[in-house]
Parts: structure tokens; sequence; C-alpha cells
């Protein structure tokens, strides 16, 4: 079975090698990522993630993995940042408070969808403005939801998290590896 990754993430295929998977394409979905009025977090993630697997054209033979992660205070969504300033603003509404990462995961074989949301609360600690004056120099807040990436610099600015690690960075191993198995998708077991 032909394994098609629905995103054009590094992330992702970075955490599939870690369980011996190797998509055999990529294909990028392009949709409509804004939230509906009033949309909450949790339920928003999903439906990004179940319209982007809509999305990727595929044989009827092909597996179609697609993901979203969301980041969430509250009820408010935190997209990708537009620029520094936005993403400076994001850092200070996370500094010193916990927050959720939400992770939804579809795969699509067929007409048949199997889905799976993860959800991890992160604990950002308070920063200060060197923090995130150098946090923002380094440009990795660029492409990420809530303006940070926790398997990078900003790893030094989580105390702590309840939850998935691979699923704040993208995408949560262990329900990904149950869903692959439920679809029928043969996972090396020496790579895990």
């Amino acid at each position: 079975m032909r394994l098609i990754l629905g995103s054009g993430s590094p992330r992702r295929r970075e955490l599939l090698a870690q369980i011996g998977v190797a998509p055999d394409e990529i294909r990028a979905p392009d949709i409509d990522e804004t939230p509906y009025k009033q949309e909450l977090p949790r339920p928003y993630c999903v439906r990004m993630a179940l319209q982007k697997v809509k999305a990727v054209t595929a044989d009827v033979s092909e597996l179609v993995l697609c993901a979203d992660t969301t980041v969430a205070v509250g009820r408010r969504i935190l997209g990708k940042p537009e620029d520094a300033a936005e993403a400076v603003s994001m850092l200070l509404l996370l500094s010193g408070r916990r927050h959720k990462v939400i992770t939804a995961v579809a795969l699509k074989l067929g007409a048949r969808i199997w889905q799976r949301d993860v959800v991890t609360t992160v604990h950002m600690k308070n920063l200060s403005d060197a923090e995130i004056s150098t946090y923002i120099r380094s440009g990795e807040w660029r492409g990420k939801a809530g303006a940070y990436g926790i398997q990078g610099l900003a790893g030094a600015l989580i105390p702590s998290i309840n939850g998935s690690f691979t699923g704040v960075v993208g995408l949560p191993l262990s329900e990904t590896a149950n869903l692959l198995r439920a679809t029928g998708y043969v996972l090396d077991e020496a790579a895990q």
C-alpha cells in the first residue's frame, strides 16, 4: 500500500521516520484554514485535518495521512503568525501561562476515513523581553502555530508539558502508529 503524506511539513516527515515510516509521495493540500466565527479550537483542528485529507487526490489503493496542529489559549486559536510583530504578540500572550496544543490526524483509504486528535497542555515560562527578542531573531517562529516550535530553541522556554511531546511538534506518534495499523498499513516493527 502506498502512503501519501498530505503535508509539506518537514517535521511530520521526520516524525514519521522515527517510527520507520517513509511516505511514498508528498501531496500537500491547499485548503482555506480560516476558523469559522466562534469556532472552538479542538473542533477547528479536527475539521482542518479532515478537510486536508479529503482535499488530497488519491487512488483507492493509496493511503493518505494528513494532520493539523492548533495552539489554543482558552477559546482563542493561535495560527501561524503573519510577521514578527504578530509572533511577539503571541509569545507575550503565552508567556507565563498554560495553553493547549491540539493535533488532529486523519487517514483516508478509498472512501474510508480514520481520525484521532490529541490534546497536550503546555506550560510556557515567563518570558523576558530579551528571550522574546532572541527567539524572534532566530526566525524559528515562522510557519509555526502559536509562533513557536518546542523541538527547537523554544524548548528552553517550556518547563513542562502534560501529554504528547510529538503531538506538540506536529504528529502524535503513538496515535498515528495505531491509526496506520487500523488501516492495514504494515509498520516496520524493528524501528519502534
